[in-house]
């Protein structure tokens, strides 16, 4: 298979200057703002982006240089695939948030419980829709009965 290159239409910024202490999901990072900067040319592709209470945020983690098939992430002392996990370090090292998109001025997005490390590569935009987007599961793996631990552990593994 080909090569796939993306180029960024926009930067994330927030108040995470470096991974440690961050939030590990966005729902642990409940009103901390930040702004998303879509650069010029893609600036047209906001109208209408105001009417959604919520977007989909799609990133590149350019600080994740290290990728293994098993890790041991955040709110477990066992390892797991990669791809059962949320881990920063994968073969495609792409993130996803859903943020609260508070107002949208020009090229800039205001947003809130945003958990994303400041300077990072925005690569897509997508409105937040729960009829669309929300499923009710039957099960959450290893997660089950740890996933409220995200209001309470950050990335350093220490409590909120």
């Amino acid at each position: 298979m080909n090569e796939i290159v993306y180029k960024p239409i926009g930067i994330i910024h927030s108040p995470f200057k470096n991974p440690k202490g961050m939030p590990i999901q966005p729902t642990g990072a409940k009103g901390v703002a930040g702004t998303v900067e879509v650069f010029q040319e893609y600036c047209a592709g906001l109208k209408d982006i105001d009417g959604f209470s919520h977007i989909i945020l799609i990133y590149h983690f350019h600080l994740s240089d290290e990728c293994s098939l098993e890790v041991r992430p955040y709110m477990d002392e066992n390892t797991h695939g990669v791809f059962a996990t949320r881990i920063p370090g994968r073969p495609n090292p792409i993130g996803i948030s859903v943020v609260r998109c508070v107002k949208v001025k020009g090229c800039m997005i205001h947003i809130q419980d945003v958990d994303i490390l400041d300077g990072t590569p925005l690569l897509d935009i997508k409105p937040y829709v729960p009829d669309f987007d929300s499923r009710m599961t039957e099960r959450i793996g290893w997660l089950s009965g740890k996933s409220s631990n995200v209001y309470k552990k950050r990335s350093d593994g220490r409590l909120v």
